[in-house]
């Protein structure tokens, strides 16, 4: 199974760097020396606590329909976005959950993945007809991590990403 995993969008976190504030609610931002792993919802790595300074703002990944606002954290510093192909190495061993959502962006359930089975928990979602996205977020926070789609598609999705 082909798929690609986005986060939040490079513009937005441009946004929130140059101006401290959440490009779509205006709230601050916060900077701090990272106290957890995160991870940084824009490279898609953990954070090396203690020293990499970390943003923190508020973020929702749903264009309409579903609003799902958060918080979410990227590196103070500009980072290269995720681009890589299959599931980010360092999200493996974090606690996930898999929210499947339908073509509204409507949580269908939620899974939690085996970290050495991710691409086939993936495949087993996306054989289903009724999942169009998967929603990637930290287990313990809710938060939300990412994005996962097929390869090719090009989802009419509510999701900004």
């Amino acid at each position: 199974m082909s798929f690609r995993v986005s986060s939040v969008p490079p513009e937005i976190a441009r946004q929130v760097r140059e101006t401290l504030k959440s490009p779509q609610y205006g709230h601050p931002a916060h900077v701090e020396v990272a106290r957890g792993y995160g991870p940084c919802r824009s490279c898609l790595r953990t954070f090396v606590t203690g020293r990499d300074k970390r943003t923190l703002f508020t973020f929702n990944p749903f264009a309409a329909g579903v609003p799902a606002p958060g918080p979410v954290f990227i590196h103070a510093d500009e980072c290269t976005p995720f681009e890589g192909e299959g599931f980010p190495p360092a999200l493996r061993d974090l606690p996930l959950l898999f929210e499947p959502v339908n073509g509204s962006g409507a949580p269908i359930e939620r899974v939690r993945p085996d970290p050495h089975a991710v691409e086939q928990v993936i495949a087993a979602l996306f054989s289903r007809t009724d999942v169009a996205a998967i929603v990637v977020r930290n287990a313990e926070a809710g938060c939300f991590i990412a994005k996962v789609e097929r390869a090719g598609a090009n989802t009419a999705l509510p999701i900004l990403l």
